[in-house]
């Protein structure tokens, strides 16, 4: 233990924050056909008794070694078209929407919940009643999705099960028009590219066609989308008779398998906060040229000494960083002993992540 401390004043401490970023690519073979059983059951698809979501894993569920990818779910507004006692589900498919509205876009001055749109506008006219929600695990998305990097490229138009035509979505533009009056923080609007799905996407002075919530990990995408080039880029255009009949006539799971059928890619960049305080231990150089360790003397002679006319050496091989009561709080290694004479000084930079 330390038998001698030096303080640490203000200019030797500071406080810093890094935004790590990785590339999360996830294909539509991951969502869709890479695990079966030819007979239509997929080992990575997860699906509920309570039949309200699906998750999707990267490798067989049942194994150790499956990773939690996201959940895909929909829902629709109690004010949409697809509302009514004959509708599939009807109660839980509601309750789905209202519960991420609820979290994702919060209540209005009434105490009632907001329906999803573009920018939390009250008057404005555009609401996405009818949607589907695309989760993703915080293992992907880490502290927050990083903005201007999300893409999602599904198949449209046909009938539900039989997709023909490409479409990308992306949060373009993000990073100067970002909203903030979500309760679950910032978040982005969805813009559609090409027809053809490959070119890119263009903030037209339409209407966006989706949201994406950069802490929250998750996806809104407006199901008027999954009928065709007919409707892109029109946030709250009813759905054609296909998608109606997929929406109101089969379970949420039902409507999932055949969404993830649709997937092609997705991919954003996700975003870890490295928080850290790094200390700035100088050592000056009249300052730990001795050692309080026992074997530094030997019959009161110093060890490291040759003659007793020799300059004092010390060795310096570890950090400790205390409180202000003297206990111990954080040990740091150097990587090899430093020689500590009176003729040199060191200024030891040591940092700690959280």
């Amino acid at each position: 233990m330390a038998s001698t401390f030096k303080t640490l004043l203000n200019n030797d401490v500071v406080s810093t924050r890094s935004m790590l970023h990785e590339a999360i690519p996830i294909t539509g073979t991951i969502a869709s056909g890479t695990y079966t059983n030819g007979v239509g059951a997929e080992y990575n698809v997860k699906n509920y008794s309570h039949g309200m979501f699906q998750s999707v894993y990267d490798y067989p569920y049942l194994s150790s070694s499956a990773n939690h990818i996201f959940d895909l779910t929909t829902g629709y507004s109690s004010n949409s078209e697809f509302s009514g006692a004959t509708s599939v589900q009807n109660a839980k498919k509601i309750n789905i929407y209202n519960e991420m509205a609820q979290i994702l876009v919060g209540y209005d001055a009434t105490g009632s919940i907001r329906e999803f749109d573009r920018d939390g506008d009250l008057s404005d006219g555009d609401k996405l009643t009818s949607v589907v929600f695309l989760n993703f695990s915080r293992l992907l998305a880490k502290d927050e999705i990083k903005k201007e990097s999300f893409s999602l490229t599904f198949l449209t138009g046909g009938a539900i099960a039989v997709p023909t035509e490409p479409l990308l979505l992306q949060d373009t533009n993000a990073l100067n028009s970002y909203k903030i009056n979500s309760p679950a923080g910032e978040y982005g609007l969805l813009y559609t590219g090409s027809a053809d799905g490959t070119g890119p996407a263009v903030a037209s002075a339409t209407v966006p066609s989706g949201l994406i919530f950069y802490q929250a990990g998750i996806a809104v995408v407006t199901s008027s989308l999954f009928d065709g080039v007919s409707s892109f880029g029109e946030l709250g255009k009813d759905p054609t008779p296909n998608y109606i009949a997929a929406a109101t006539g089969s379970e949420i799971s039902g409507a999932c398998n055949g969404l993830r059928n649709r997937l092609m890619n997705v991919s954003f960049n996700n975003t870890t906060e490295l928080n850290s305080t790094i200390y700035f231990c100088r050592v000056n150089n009249n300052e730990f040229n001795y050692s309080s360790n026992p074997t530094y003397l030997s019959a009161s002679q110093i060890t490291v000494k040759t003659e007793p006319t020799d300059t004092s050496v010390s060795y310096i091989t570890t950090v400790g960083l205390y409180s202000a009561d003297n206990e111990l709080l954080a040990v740091a290694k150097l990587s090899e002993p430093l020689k500590k004479t009176p003729d040199n000084e060191f200024t030891l930079r040591v940092r700690l992540d959280y």
